[in-house]
């Protein structure tokens, strides 16, 4: 399964939400995005996913990386993507929290695994 995430830099922070209560990976935080629908490119399905659950109008600058890791039901290839915020106000949908992190930080926070791997890259940067 191809889901997608959205780098979203502001200074010197990185957005990340943590997961609603309700959700099966629930407290947990990642970088924004999801699951792309029936026929949607990665990028697409990015920008809608950013619209439906942040409120947020994202331009994609690039494709960052691509992690792999198998779930105990699926395995996914989570695409990430440098984005730009380019309107909206961030309305929190179905995430519990949002934060602005610096990198040295996120390995602080509990992310999917997945995620952990686009963050020990933006750390290596």
């Amino acid at each position: 399964m191809i889901v997608t995430a959205a780098i979203i830099q502001v200074k010197e922070r990185y957005l990340i939400c943590q997961r609603g209560k309700e959700d099966p990976l629930s407290l947990m935080w990642e970088f924004p995005g999801g699951k792309l629908e029936f026929g949607e490119t990665p990028e697409d399905g990015l920008v809608r996913e950013i619209k439906e659950e942040l409120k947020l109008d994202i331009e994609i600058i690039d494709h960052f990386c691509d992690a792999v890791y198998e779930y105990a039901t699926s395995k996914i290839v989570l695409k990430a993507y440098i984005a730009n915020i380019i309107g909206g106000n961030m309305e929190l949908i179905v995430h519990n929290a949002a934060e602005w992190v610096e990198a040295e930080c996120l390995l602080n926070y509990t992310l999917l695994p997945a995620d952990i791997e686009i963050a020990k890259k933006l750390l290596s940067r």
